[in-house]
């Protein structure tokens, strides 16, 4: 039986109720958004599988044991589903440990620091993306704990699939920084960030479209490799100066 999380009362509030009608008047996108996730995810696995293969030889070869990380996540209709990742940290501490990575955690591998810098940790959620419990663009999914901690409105992510990316995930693509700072993480990151990324998530709900989806994923690329290089040739323009 599918788990599913307590959230579902949560969902039927007033507020929720705003987004039921935009998704509600968006049914055609969705069936073609899940045509499109299914074809692509399929193409990019068979393209990647070499790649992954690789990549998963590398992390074992690091620090022995499985290449992959499985956790609960929260996707639509408060459905717990296992979210597949690269492991990019080492096994003894991932259980029992704090639910966020800040950028200079202890527990990130030497390959994991590279593996999580181009996220190519997220490259196995292609497979996610095959099953249906994630689509390509949408909410990025949170675990049960920070799903507990939601708004009345926050609920609202939770109508349709999460996303491997967003316009959140890329604005906030410098999270682990901020967090690094902070004493208490859960408190900052429950009461600071969560509400700011939500308020991007909102944004993405009410205007979600195949031309918003294209605009996200080139960002997405373009923040994860265009921008790397300028910041490297800025360090070493500073360095030879």
């Amino acid at each position: 039986m599918t788990k599913t999380y307590e959230f579902s009362n949560c969902m039927k509030n007033e507020v929720v109720r705003e987004y039921h009608q935009i998704i509600k008047n968006k049914k055609i996108y969705i069936f073609i958004k899940r045509i499109l996730d299914t074809i692509f995810s399929l193409i990019l696995i068979i393209l990647f599988i070499i790649p992954m293969f690789i990549i998963a030889l590398i992390i074992v070869l690091d620090d022995f044991g499985s290449p992959f990380y499985l956790q609960d996540r929260v996707t639509k209709n408060g459905k717990i589903f296992k979210i597949f990742k690269f492991r990019s940290m080492k096994i003894p501490k991932i259980e029992n440990a704090q639910l966020i990575t800040t950028k200079d955690d202890n527990r990130i591998t030497q390959a994991g620091s590279i593996i999580r810098k181009y996220r190519l940790d997220e490259l196995t959620q292609l497979f996610n993306i095959l099953k249906g419990d994630m689509s390509f663009v949408g909410t990025r999914p949170e675990v049960p704990y920070y799903v507990e901690k939601y708004s009345e409105e926050m609920y609202a992510t939770l109508l349709f699939p999460a996303g491997v990316t967003s316009l959140a995930s890329i604005k906030f693509k410098n999270e682990s920084e901020i967090l690094d700072k902070a004493e208490n993480i859960d408190d900052v990151y429950v009461e600071d960030i969560l509400p700011k990324k939500m308020k991007y998530n909102f944004e993405y709900l009410r205007k979600f479209s195949f031309t918003e989806d294209i605009l996200i994923v080139f960002k997405t690329v373009k923040e994860m490799f265009f921008n790397e290089r300028i910041i490297h040739k800025s360090s070493k323009e500073i360095k030879n100066s």
